[in-house]
């Protein structure tokens, strides 16, 4: 169990260094440059999230139609 809390830690720190460090040098770049920039990783950021949810709903409605007891295995 202390291996999973050290490896949440370990991706929560660097999850938060990296967001910190693309803001930081977004900062001083060309408005257009950065528009396009954020514009891109918005669109990439929704089309995931999309795709997850759609992916996780996908998985429930196959294994009920399956005639399964409904439990999800991912």
């Amino acid at each position: 169990m202390p291996k999973r809390g050290i490896r949440s830690r370990m991706l929560r720190l660097v999850m938060a260094l990296t967001l910190s460090g693309s803001a930081i040098s977004v900062r001083g770049c060309d408005p257009a440059v950065r528009d396009t920039l954020l514009s891109g990783i918005q669109t990439t950021a929704n089309a995931l999230a999309d795709a997850l949810v759609q992916t996780f709903f996908t998985s429930l409605q196959n294994n009920l139609g399956d005639g399964g007891s409904g439990q999800t295995t991912i």
